[in-house]
């Protein structure tokens, strides 16, 4: 068993590496193209990442997050739940934070972090449990519902932070500054390094804990690999799809708690740049496993938190980040593709 499982992150560990591999090959050749030396630029990039003690807290703050979307996707990939809606949890999940966390009166202190984050994990699942409703009562397309909310998410906080929650003080696009007792503590000051980091890494070891050993997660993966065959074995399909959803949603409404609470204090229209998107290229990388993902999240952060260094000491603009991490995604999904298509040609 044991070899099993360690056979299991070496092949998540190769899915994620060998794609990175690939694409800072091609991105090496676009900056030979281009005139540059790309040792140098990717150099510049190691050192940006990981070079100090302040830098490697900037980038695992950058993957901070990640962590959450990561199991938030990866919980409904395995039971065969397409899920991209996990976008729009982390909105609303992190909305509901920051409203508990400047609403609530100031004198509650720390209790104010276990109310926004439960409030958080509320709000994500239930906004993931009408299109996992949906999909197990109507067969209604998992895709397309949960797209279609990443929009409505959007577009609610939006008319929230310009309206009704619009702070009187801080100008447009945000609401008031969250109680400075709801503040999630620091890891490293003064960087930005804060408590979310960990709760995410307890996160994705409950996530691993919770396929092996619970009932509920060894049901979701025998979904995920025969929908028939778990029928058959008396499991409730349709309840496990809802199952999923909900907990996908609580744990990205978490993830947007902790980047209100830890990261931003407040609540914005830039509130997240495509965090619960590039949280689902790192659960295909990682293949659904936790070490996988860590390190996925790890790397993204890398580029994430590094890229701006580009444009400040070199002339490479910082798309080139954009360039690595979609051709990372291309060839993750190609060798996704890959044994299917050699099973096809022998079958």
């Amino acid at each position: 068993m044991a070899d099993i499982r360690f056979a299991a992150m070496l092949a998540s560990l190769r899915a994620l590496l060998v794609p990175f591999a690939v694409a800072l090959i091609l991105a090496g050749i676009v900056l030979i193209v281009i005139g540059e030396n790309p040792l140098a630029i990717f150099g510049l990039l190691a050192e940006e990442s990981f070079g100090s003690a302040r830098r490697i807290a900037s980038t695992l703050s950058s993957a901070t997050p990640l962590l959450f979307t990561a199991v938030a996707t990866a919980i409904c990939f395995r039971a065969g739940v397409f899920n991209v809606g996990v976008e729009g949890a982390f909105l609303v999940g992190g909305l509901a934070a920051v409203f508990v966390a400047f609403a609530l009166p100031a004198g509650l202190g720390i209790t104010l972090i276990p109310l926004a984050l439960v409030a958080a994990m509320a709000a994500g699942a239930i906004w993931l449990w009408f299109p996992g409703w949906l999909l197990a009562r109507f067969e209604v397309d998992e895709v397309v519902s949960t797209l279609m909310l990443n929009f409505i998410a959007a577009a609610i906080t939006g008319y929230l932070v310009n309206g009704p929650l619009l702070s009187a003080s801080a100008g447009n696009n945000m609401t008031p500054a969250i109680h400075d007792a709801a503040h999630l503590p620091r890891l490293m000051p003064p960087s930005t390094l804060h408590a979310g980091f960990l709760i995410g890494i307890a996160v994705m070891v409950l996530y691993g804990l919770w396929c092996r050993y619970t009932p509920a997660g060894v049901e979701g993966g025998l979904v995920g690999l025969n929908r028939r065959f778990a029928r058959a074995m008396g499991i409730s399909v349709s309840g496990t799809m809802i199952t999923v959803m909900c907990l996908s949603g609580a744990i990205a409404g978490l993830g947007g708690a902790s980047h209100g609470l830890g990261q931003l204090f407040r609540f914005s229209d830039a509130f997240s740049p495509g965090y619960g998107f590039t949280g689902m290229a790192v659960a295909l990388l990682g293949r659904n496993h936790p070490v996988g993902m860590i390190v996925g999240a790890v790397l993204f952060g890398a580029l994430a938190s590094a890229g701006t260094t580009i444009q400040l000491f070199s002339s490479v603009p910082l798309d080139l980040v954009d360039i690595i991490q979609g051709l990372v995604m291309i060839f993750a999904v190609m060798e996704l593709a890959l044994p299917r298509l050699r099973r096809r040609r022998h079958a």
